[in-house]
């Protein structure tokens, strides 16, 4: 779902689909705005152009004031008869029912957890606008036991929801994790970040060597660059990395396009676009559907490992954890061990595609990319 603010000002003439509907088709019009206030009227009784289900609910509402002047009929003053001239400002009766709020006063109103009915606007006639429901506390539902916060869930947070739900039912998992040593990647990264080439232009991150790792690691093992088609599987000549990116709306994953044929600064500078972009909701459609395998990354919040969910119709995704010291066997020390700079990363693999010899194959040619990175400047 991606917010739309209109560059024409106006008035709402017709409101075909009501706010906080879902499952609305692609190319269905949702309201009429006209630029007169004078012309609101001539539409009230316009029907939906395709006769959609949409138009019956809000024209219902609409035509209760139409019925208005059958009250005053009965009544022998014409004192009455000019009550109808006040329905131009039936703006005022936000507690009778309806609540006139902007279209993005509604979306965060929705995201925020506010109830509308609590929040006085600060608009024409007590509209609600945007910056009302920035100052505004979400509502609490008390009950007998303590209070909660029911949150609406948005069309995004569904959509996740149920694609999530479908691949842990419908895939059958398995996963592996290894550990690896950092210290030369680390190492490298240090000088690179020094180096005047890069240094002011750009910081390469240890995403950016796992991104391109991975990427590597699936043109030397293919069979896990390749999907599940029920009747056979599709096995990819591109690599094309899907990165996690976490958002106020939810987790999105916005592809590094061919991440095997390019360069780790390149690579930093999609992933950081890409990323900005996607907490913005300006990503186009391309840039967040498809990709062939993904990666997930926690390491900045210390979370040592974990196992992540396939995003299908992908058969793999890496779960990579944080880089932390750690003592290691050591046959050249004195004291037998040393200190090294581990970090755990597990391999989530769909088992009808990625027999578990593949998978371990995959690992192997990741980690020796990993601990080796001068092999992937190549």
């Amino acid at each position: 779902v991606m917010e739309f603010e209109t560059l024409e000002g106006g008035y709402m003439a017709k409101i075909f689909v009501p706010a906080g509907a879902k499952d609305i088709a692609v190319n269905s019009p949702v309201c009429i705005m006209v630029e007169n206030e004078e012309d609101v009227a001539a539409f009230a009784d316009y029907p939906m152009p395709d006769g959609g289900a949409a138009a019956v609910a809000e024209p219902k509402k609409e035509s209760a004031p139409a019925s208005t002047p059958s009250v005053p009929a009965s009544t022998p003053p014409p004192a009455a008869v000019p009550q109808p001239v006040s329905m131009p400002t039936i703006a005022a009766p936000p507690s009778a029912g309806r609540i006139f709020a902007s279209p993005r006063a509604r979306i965060m109103a929705a995201d925020k957890g506010v109830d509308l009915s609590s929040v006085a606007g600060s608009g024409p006639g007590g509209r609600i606008r945007a910056m009302d429901i920035s100052s505004a506390s979400p509502s609490l539902v008390s009950t007998g036991t303590g209070s909660f916060t029911d949150i609406d869930v948005t069309n995004v947070r569904k959509v996740i929801a149920d694609r999530l739900v479908m691949a842990k039912q419908s895939i059958p998992h398995y996963y592996l994790s290894i550990d690896l040593r950092m210290d030369e990647l680390l190492r490298i990264r240090s000088e690179l970040n020094s180096h005047t080439s890069v240094a002011g232009k750009t910081k390469l991150s240890v995403n950016d060597f796992v991104i391109k790792a991975a990427a590597l690691a699936m043109k030397t093992v293919p069979e896990v660059n390749s999907s599940w088609m029920d009747s056979f599987i599709r096995q990819y000549h591109y690599v094309d990395i899907s990165v996690a990116v976490s958002t106020d709306n939810g987790l999105i994953t916005p592809i590094v396009k061919n991440a095997d044929q390019k360069g780790l600064v390149a690579i930093n500078t999609d992933v950081l676009d890409l990323a900005e972009r996607a907490r913005a909701k300006r990503l186009r459609p391309e840039e967040f559907q498809g990709g062939t395998f993904t990666i997930s990354n926690l390491g900045m919040f210390g979370v040592k490992n974990f196992s992540a969910i396939i995003n299908p119709p992908q058969s793999c995704i890496l779960a990579v954890g944080t880089a932390e010291k750690r003592l290691v066997p050591d046959e050249d020390s004195e004291t037998g061990f040393s200190t090294a700079t581990m970090m755990s990363v597990t391999l989530s693999c769909d088992h009808r595609v990625v027999d578990g010899a593949v998978g371990a194959q995959w690992l192997a040619a990741f980690r020796r990319l990993i601990e080796s990175p001068n092999s992937m400047l190549l």
